[in-house]
């Protein structure tokens, strides 16, 4: 015979918070879902769903509580260990019962519940002992399996939350907001989009994988880029047209600008879960171009005089 309170740990006197709280922390521990492979947690999360239907039911608490029902919600029996309800034991001959006469209608309308009424020949309206004579409520319908689904992202569309579209397992094609802070391995469950069962449809769970970017790179909640220039933009300045996940815009680089030198965009970067923004960091990249005999005849009547490399020794 069970107990419920041991089932969920708790004393017997535990408030209705405490039985509820006890409950929600053994349930996600053995949630068949995140058990898969482990029967044993999925037969102990049957048994604590049933323990928490009874104690939280204040009727059946109190039967249990009174030893009226056992742990499994059934009725104690009324007879003890194979005893006579009646005090009196059975003569032999013709007189049936010692001591006062028992009406076996009420007897057993007390036991099931009250209110059937003996037919003719001493049976029971109401079509005898079918169905669940003690009141008690069926566990729930099973739902249908979850159905696992994996969906590719652009690392661009990611950044900016863009709605990606995805064929389901039953043919209909639905578009997804992505959540704020999506990072590659993020799960999404669609309620009731699995697979159909008695106690209603599975969910859909989708697992986001961030497919890499030609120009893009994450770091963070930034986004980092390398931008070639010029030597003329990087000696005389420039704006210049920058690629971000949200559209190009022109960035100022300054006359002087060397490569190494890195420039940020700000709000340009992944979406964070308070809906602010990272930013974009551009490493500037000067492309020097090889075998130009007017650049060649300039650096042969230039010399720079510093020593770039004195911090190095």
């Amino acid at each position: 015979m069970t107990d419920p309170y041991a089932i969920l740990g708790v004393a017997k006197g535990v408030s209705e918070a405490d039985l509820k709280k006890a409950y929600r922390k053994l349930a996600k521990e053995l949630h068949p879902d995140t058990n898969r492979d482990n029967p044993a947690a999925a037969e102990r999360f049957a048994h604590v769903t049933a323990a928490y239907d009874l104690l939280s039911d204040k009727e059946k608490r109190g039967q249990f509580d009174r030893g009226e029902i056992d742990g499994d919600g059934q009725p104690r029996s009324p007879f003890g260990a194979g005893g006579n309800p009646f005090g009196g034991g059975f003569r032999p001959g013709a007189g049936g019962f010692s001591g006062d006469t028992v009406d076996l209608g009420d007897l057993f309308g007390g036991i099931f519940g009250g209110g059937r009424a003996r037919g003719a020949g001493g049976g029971f309206a109401g079509g005898g002992f079918g169905g669940n004579p003690f009141g008690g409520q069926a566990g729930p319908a099973p739902i249908g399996s979850n159905v696992e689904y994996r969906l590719a992202v652009n690392l661009d569309e990611a950044a900016r939350l863009a709605p990606q579209r995805i064929t389901l397992k039953d043919g209909k094609t639905i578009d997804l907001k992505l959540p704020a802070g999506v990072t590659d391995g993020t799960q999404m469950r669609l309620a009731g989009k699995g697979e159909p069962g008695p106690g209603g449809n599975g969910d859909a769970i989708i697992t986001i994988s961030l497919r890499n970017h030609r120009h893009f790179t994450r770091d963070g909640d930034d986004i980092r880029l390398n931008l070639p220039i010029t030597l003329t933009e990087a000696l005389l300045g420039a704006k210049v047209r920058t690629p971000t996940v949200d559209g190009a815009v022109m960035l100022n680089v300054s006359a002087g600008a060397n490569s190494g030198q890195v420039l940020r965009l700000k709000g340009k970067g992944f979406t964070r879960k308070d809906g602010s923004r990272g930013d974009q960091l551009v490493t500037l990249m000067i492309d020097v171009p090889g075998g130009d005999a007017d650049l060649q005849t300039f650096a042969n009547n230039w010399t720079d005089p510093r020593d770039v490399r004195a911090g190095l020794a």
